[in-house]
């Protein structure tokens, strides 16, 4: 064997014994205020209601909905698909592989989105990514999802095309013919992606 494939060879068993010396990944780290301002300040965390119905029609599996209202309400509807963890106990231990998925967008929502970016900015400070607020919450879904309103006849082409797919979405939904009380509840069985073992530390 040549001298070259010796020395490629005990570069390449020193670079495994290295990895294998490495720490295990710790837990996340909290942003600090000047972070957490800047990303208060950026208004994209802010999703539509069109996007999101779009985005379960299509049956989008990064998609992860939160919904931090109590359990009564959520019983008495939810978005089909959504996942319930009330505010209050949002930063408790056995939520947050929930909220820690890694490839997953996570969206909070509540009746508006007072609440729901509470619970965003609550996540945001333990150092969690990818989570986004559901704008105008339940009443905005209810408004242009479950009870859209037709436009004008004068309105633009494009205003007509947001309105049949209002309607569509409507359909797909349940809410066609079916009054804000009776729209079906939802059932879905969660799957949450398991993490690397991290080392142990001390009406709106």
């Amino acid at each position: 064997m040549s001298k070259r494939y010796i020395v490629l060879t005990l570069l390449l068993v020193g670079s495994a014994f290295g990895l294998t010396q490495l720490p295990e990944k710790g837990p996340r780290s909290p942003i600090t205020p000047q972070e957490l301002l800047i990303a208060v300040n950026d208004q994209s965390r802010f999703l539509e209601t069109h996007f999101i119905a779009k985005r379960l029609i299509e049956r989008d599996p990064s998609l992860f909905l939160i919904d931090i209202r109590m359990l009564y309400e959520f019983e008495e509807y939810n978005i089909p698909g959504s996942f319930n963890i009330p505010l209050e106990e949002l930063l408790l231990p056995d939520w947050e592989a929930y909220i820690d998925q890694d490839g997953m967008d996570i969206v909070f929502y509540s009746n508006s989105d007072v609440f729901a970016d509470q619970a965003w900015m609550l996540s945001k400070q333990k150092g969690y990514n990818n989570l986004y607020v559901m704008k105008g919450g339940l009443n905005e879904w209810f408004r242009t999802i479950i009870q859209p309103t037709p436009p004008d006849e004068t309105a633009p082409t494009a205003a007509f095309e947001k309105y049949a797919f209002e309607r569509a979405a409507c359909i797909y939904f349940g809410g066609a013919s079916a009054g804000v009380a009776s729209v079906p509840i939802a059932k879905k069985k969660v799957t949450v992606r398991k993490k690397e073992k991290k080392a142990a530390e001390g009406g709106c």
